[in-house]
């Protein structure tokens, strides 16, 4: 049953890193379902069963959240190439539909992005991508390794994990600002708590990017601090694909490749770098960081 239903979630994730990779692309119910080898008479309501929201929704959300992410970007396109590029008519009808979802207009939200209604609207696009992951790890894909230590610009969470996603974008704009890309500067996180505290006010993470040895690290509110991840040995699983999730992957690292492991742990969290792949149809990886003694 264990393996027919991981077989029946592998053939949905393809599905939804489909449509991610191909959002400017033909995403209707016979295109989508021929990805998953399903029958289109069938499929919007498996898609609806399984992710809490339908098809239609769903790619009509992931396309607006490339659009809102392009406008606080600020590079290249007008409001009206982003307007036809998310699958509106109309810079208008774009407008309208950007205004009802985040109470801000796209020139506006171009200008000084209003997160949280941001977060809140793509809620049920959040839930749908956590519905399913990947969680079948070998130790065969754990390596021991010997890390330098990596002076960072260290970016704080505090608080509700709900929340997390505009800090990230608080992140991303302090970067970009800063000049530090992610193709030449590198991407850290670092986990405090659980993704999943009994206590959402408890939850505390670190998002960090690697900067040189005599850069400066600077913020008008002081949110960006100095420090660092230190060198030593390390237990690392490297996921690709979906990594937005790395739960599963961190829970194997503890339940199942630790205790046969022999190893023990040092005193710093667990943490992962984050890399954008050289080719976009494959995702993204992330290689999960248990610091060993």
């Amino acid at each position: 049953m264990t393996a027919a239903l991981d077989h029946y979630h592998a053939r949905m994730q393809r599905v939804l890193d489909h449509i991610d990779r191909h959002l400017d692309g033909d995403l209707d119910l016979e295109a989508v379902s021929g990805v998953a080898a399903f029958s289109k008479f069938h499929f919007h309501r498996q898609f609806k069963a399984t992710f809490g929201v339908s098809l239609h929704r769903y790619v009509q959300l992931a396309r607006m959240r490339r659009a809102s992410k392009r406008l606080a970007d600020g590079e290249g396109q007008s409001v009206t190439e982003i307007a036809l590029d998310a699958g509106y008519e109309t810079p208008d009808a774009f407008a309208r539909a950007f205004r009802q979802r985040f109470r801000q207009s796209p020139s506006s939200f171009r200008k000084s992005p209003d997160w949280e209604p941001w977060l809140s609207a793509f809620g049920p696009l959040n839930s749908a991508r956590s519905k399913i992951m990947t969680t079948t790890f070998t130790p065969e894909q754990v390596t021991l390794r010997d890390v330098a230590p990596t002076r960072v610009a260290m970016f704080e969470h505090r608080g509700d994990p709900g929340t997390l996603e505009v800090t990230i974008q608080e992140f991303i704009a302090w970067r970009k600002a800063a000049g530090l890309t992610p193709r030449t500067s590198s991407t850290f996180n670092i986990w405090h708590t659980e993704r999943r505290p009994a206590n959402p006010a408890d939850y505390r993470m670190e998002l960090c990017v690697g900067v040189g040895p005599d850069q400066r690290i600077e913020s008008t509110d002081g949110s960006v601090r100095e420090g660092e991840i230190p060198g030593g040995r390390c237990a690392v699983l490297r996921v690709t694909g979906d990594t937005h999730n790395l739960e599963p992957a961190a829970l194997y690292l503890y339940r199942d490749w630790l205790p046969a492991s022999g190893e023990e742990m040092r005193d710093f969290p667990i943490y992962c770098q984050r890399f954008l792949l050289d080719d976009p149809e494959l995702g993204t990886a992330a290689e999960l960081h248990l610091p060993l003694k």
